[in-house]
């Protein structure tokens, strides 16, 4: 027994007692080197969290002290809570632990942290949606074992006595002091009003304000550069790959030569198409069809062979690996790999020729899937297509009109493709046939799978545009329409028909995993929707929440309730087992087709590429490959989950920039212009609504409604003027204009436009449904239960 599983058994002991370092020496026995390896084992889990010291040289369980360990979250009120963290032994982690603002102590956000659960929650001073819940537990932090960073970006400013950094994060609510710039070493010296970064000494006393040393400047705060650099600086991310990775880039060819294609099916004389955003830097997807004898058709999903030219054990591999994934900031991308690879070699660029791994599926003349088949094989694409492009092509049969579509702007794409001006009509009648003939298919194919209980997440996706400058110049709503569904059906048919044959080969592989959430979350989400007027039955029920889906899609607020929907799922993640898909209600599935920008992609291309080689399939390679281990492929999924996660704060930080960059600039023109919003929440200091056309939130605050005197409603759910009677209540769409951005603590305030109301809106009338009367109900069931 290792000497850490002695101490845990020892302090498991109903009759153990904390005990200093030699009487625990005593305790396990003594003997040999046991005490030097004691006072290396007993801090080190200490750090872990697996035990805690108390009384200032003792030792026991945490549970036994009621003390709890994990990661703590601040909210922007500055209260937080602590996330436990998982038991070594794989139970059940502790719930949850509310902190108050006061009680937060010297840590950070991000920081683990051990926090001493209160006994008797006390009363009063923390006024939280939860805080009237007697199942919510609360404590104060103690201990800080592990700091989530050492520095931090924020902008230097000058005060009457001293200068501060303020940092970037909202949540943390103190400046971080630092000397005079004037007796920096850094050269040119910083100046007030630049973004720098700092590296934080040692925060002991929350009484007084954390301190620092500027390590670097970034720009001037607030520009597109400096904001930028500072994501980059935040999350680790870097657009430069080390000398190895470029030599290794180097060497390889510029465009495919004969000898790689020799082995592979040649399917370049297949009509086929690549359909992406307008803004896509890379196209690692292409699709084929061919028209069979009897009415049959063959659809070809081909992927970018990005394995071919990454080979485990080299630089770029290590690289690749080290990324997890490519990044995409609004305006550019961090790529997994470097661009001659990303945007050149791999890309399936239009009329280029390249190497794929392809899946092909025969359907019957009733959509009916006759045959799957796999292979390597080289293609070239006949047009690089948007989804604009796409869903226009299914739309139009004028193709003076198609030709009317404008280009799409260089300075957005990684490749534009040719404009749609530029083809002939056989050219544009041939797109139209094969993309009509595709949306067939893939609409067949998406019914059935909503019928087979698959789940409806597709959210409103909001494009930030950017000027030549780098700056917001335009804001777009993207709809998840025909042309984004087509691609999406035949991707997620080949990544499970492809996770589907590995298993009957008993082949390992990366798994992409969704577990079904916990009943009680679903319990929970259940009490919140009463809240909107939605009743529903056992959530747990695939039927019922399927049905939930379809009830939001219809409301003018449904935008925020899909959000509280998919909070209370659990995110999806890599894993070396087949878990299943719960949002997809798949058993197997594997991500297989992007693998320019998802390392998990790379690695299930590898395991392609024993299939081929075991069943002797075209463009199987001739080297015998290197095995994989499950262990292997373990750490692999461990390491790619947690850089998505990254990956995906970094993308958000950047859209929340963005979004607050294109309204301040909003905020500074002379003739404002008015925004649909619809409120999401009612209270004292003002209304929360949420911009249609961007989803950016801010606050409307009563303060500023001066049209008239407005009082919230007795059940909570409305403001009503005294002298108007004017109702603005939750789910309802009001007009309003941006007048004011605050870029430091990341808040927008709106200003409420009477004047543009409608007869309905005037009434208080959510526009597409019906008043809500959830908040009425609620107050009737807790006066029943108190009664």
């Amino acid at each position: 027994m290792e000497l850490k599983d002695s101490i845990l058994e020892l302090m498991r002991r109903k009759d153990y007692v904390p005990l200093r370092l030699d009487e625990l020496y005593k305790a396990l026995g003594g003997g040999g080197k046991i005490f030097s390896r004691l006072k290396k084992v007993v801090p080190r889990m200490v750090r872990d969290g697996e035990i805690a010291q108390v009384k200032r040289d003792r030792y026991c369980l945490p549970a036994d002290a009621n003390l709890v360990s994990g990661k703590i979250v601040f909210r922007s009120g500055g209260s937080a809570k602590v996330l436990p963290d998982a038991p070594a032994d794989g139970s059940e982690p502790h719930p949850p632990v509310h902190v108050r603002a006061e009680d937060t102590g010297v840590a950070l956000p991000g920081d683990r942290v051990v926090v001493r659960i209160e006994k008797k929650r006390r009363k009063g001073g923390f006024r939280e949606a939860y805080a009237a819940d007697d199942d919510y537990e609360f404590g104060a932090v103690v201990k800080i074992l592990e700091r989530a960073f050492a520095t931090t970006t924020g902008t230097l400013r000058r005060t009457r006595y001293a200068w501060s950094v303020v940092p970037d994060d909202p949540k943390m609510s103190m400046e971080i002091l630092v000397q005079d710039p004037a007796r920096s070493p850094l050269f040119p010296r910083p100046k007030d009003g630049e973004k720098v970064v700092v590296r934080l000494d040692e925060w002991t006393r929350r009484s007084e304000n954390p301190t620092g040393e500027i390590e670097k400047v970034l720009g001037v705060s607030h520009t597109p550069l400096a904001e930028y650099r500072a994501i980059l600086y935040r999350y680790g991310l870097s657009p430069k790959f080390p000398d190895a990775v470029c030599r290794e880039t180097a060497a390889l060819p510029q465009s495919v030569p004969a000898r790689d294609m020799k082995g592979r099916l040649d399917v370049r004389k297949i009509f086929t198409i690549t359909i992406d955003p307008d803004d896509a830097k890379d196209f690692d997807d292409a699709l084929s069809i061919e028209f069979l004898p009897g009415g049959a058709t063959r659809v070809g999903v081909h992927i970018a062979d990005v394995s071919h030219y990454v080979r485990p054990g080299t630089a770029l591999d290590a690289e690749a690996r080290a990324r997890g994934n490519s990044t995409y900031l609004v305006g550019t991308v961090i790529p997994m790999l470097p661009h001659a690879l990303s945007s050149g070699l791999c890309s399936l660029i239009e009329n280029e020729n390249r190497l794929t791994k392809s899946v092909f599926f025969t359907f019957s003349d009733k959509q009916e899937i006759l045959r799957t088949e796999f292979a390597g094989t080289v293609i070239a694409s006949r047009k690089r297509l948007t989804y604009g492009q796409a869903f226009a092509l299914m739309n139009e049969d004028d193709n003076a009109a198609l030709r009317r579509i404008p280009p799409v702007p260089e300075h957005q794409s990684g490749y534009p493709g040719r404009a749609l001006a530029d083809l002939n009509d056989g050219e544009l009648d041939e797109l139209r046939r094969g993309v009509r003939a595709l949306w067939r298919i893939a609409a067949v194919l998406r019914e059935r799978r909503m019928k087979a209980g698959a789940l409806d997440l597709d959210m409103p996706e909001v494009k930030i545009y950017v000027d030549a400058d780098g700056f917001a110049d335009r804001i777009a709503r993207v709809e998840h329409d025909a042309s984004h569904q087509l691609v999406e059906e035949f991707m997620l048919l080949a990544n499970e028909s492809v996770a589907r044959e590995f298993s009957r080969d008993h082949l390992p592989y990366v798994s992409r995993v969704h577990d079904a959430p916990e009943p009680e979350k679903l319990a929970d989400l259940r009490e919140e929707l009463l809240d909107s007027g939605i009743k529903t039955g056992d959530l747990t029920k695939r039927a019922e929440v399927v049905r939930l889906l379809k009830i939001l899609d219809g409301r003018e607020d449904a935008y925020p309730l899909r959000i509280r929907f998919l909070r209370a799922l659990k995110q999806a993640c890599y894993r070396p087992k087949a878990d299943g898909h719960y949002g997809l209600a798949k058993t197997y599935y594997a991500h297989f087709t992007s693998p320019i920008r998802r390392y998990a992609d790379l690695t299930v291309h590898r395991v392609f590429d024993f299939y081929l080689q075991k069943n002797r399939l075209p463009g199987a390679p001739a080297k015998k490959l290197p095995s994989i281990s499950l262990s292997e492929l373990k750490g692999v999924s461990e390491h790619i989950s947690e850089t998505e996660r990254s990956s995906m704060e970094a993308e958000r930080e950047s859209t929340k920039i963005k979004l607050l960059e294109f309204f301040e600039r909003e905020a500074l023109r002379p003739k404002k212009n008015v925004f649909d919003a619809v409120i999401t929440d009612v209270r004292s200091r003002g209304l929360f609504v949420e911009l249609k056309i961007s989803q950016a939130f801010g606050l409307i605050p009563l303060s500023s409604m001066t049209d008239d005197f407005y009082q919230i409603t007795g059940d909570g759910s409305a403001v009503v003027g005294r002298r108007t009677r004017r109702t603005l209540r939750l789910g309802q769409t009001v007009p309003v204009e941006i007048a004011r951005v605050d870029r430091f603590r990341r808040t927008m305030d709106f200003r409420f436009v009477p004047e543009a109301l409608g007869k309905d809106e005037e009434k208080g009338k959510p526009a597409g449904g019906k008043t809500p009367r959830f908040r009425v109900e609620r107050a009737a069931l807790r006066g029943k239960k108190k009664r």
